[in-house]
């Protein structure tokens, strides 16, 4: 068992394969981007697909503001690849089929049983900025990452204006 990440933290490394089966390094992002990395409990659920599609549809926002979006559940590979498709998700989704990134990152389950629903905004040097959790308000996810995301830029702004 590990302690929670919070705030402050340096997120953990991991490595996991994407809907597309190539593994992604967590660390390989380190220092080009800042990183949403969002824990989800399932593909084609109700609530998860709506949380998919408003990252998807705030993609540009994302992009726009230097971040990766990158979704985690327990599905498949094979499952992420078809709800990606399906949905038209331009970002990547990495399959933790034994949720020990979950484990790593300290997602609680919601009454012992659904796989919690989670949001780490990580800077580019690799430091948690921000965590939402939120089991039953899916879409606030995309909302409190892009408010963490403008601090974060406007940061960055004043440090290299100075």
């Amino acid at each position: 068992m590990t302690d929670k990440v919070r705030v402050g933290d340096k997120a953990p490394d991991f490595t996991l394969p994407s809907q597309n089966g190539d593994n992604l390094n967590f660390r390989d992002l380190i220092g080009k981007k800042e990183i949403v990395l969002y824990f989800y409990p399932k593909d084609f659920t109700r609530g998860c697909t709506k949380e998919a599609c408003a990252f998807r549809d705030n993609f540009e926002t994302f992009t726009r503001k230097g971040a990766e979006v990158i979704g985690i559940s327990s599905d498949s590979v094979g499952i992420h690849h078809q709800f990606a498709s399906i949905h038209k998700l331009p970002f990547t989704l990495l399959a933790d089929e034994e949720g020990k990134v979950r484990r790593l990152f300290g997602v609680t389950s919601t009454l012992g049983m659904i796989p919690g629903r989670a949001t780490y905004v990580i800077d580019r040097s690799g430091i948690v900025r921000h965590i939402h959790n939120s089991q039953f308000r899916s879409t606030s996810h995309v909302d409190k990452a892009i408010a963490v995301l403008d601090i974060i830029w406007k940061e960055n702004a004043r440090t290299n204006s100075d």
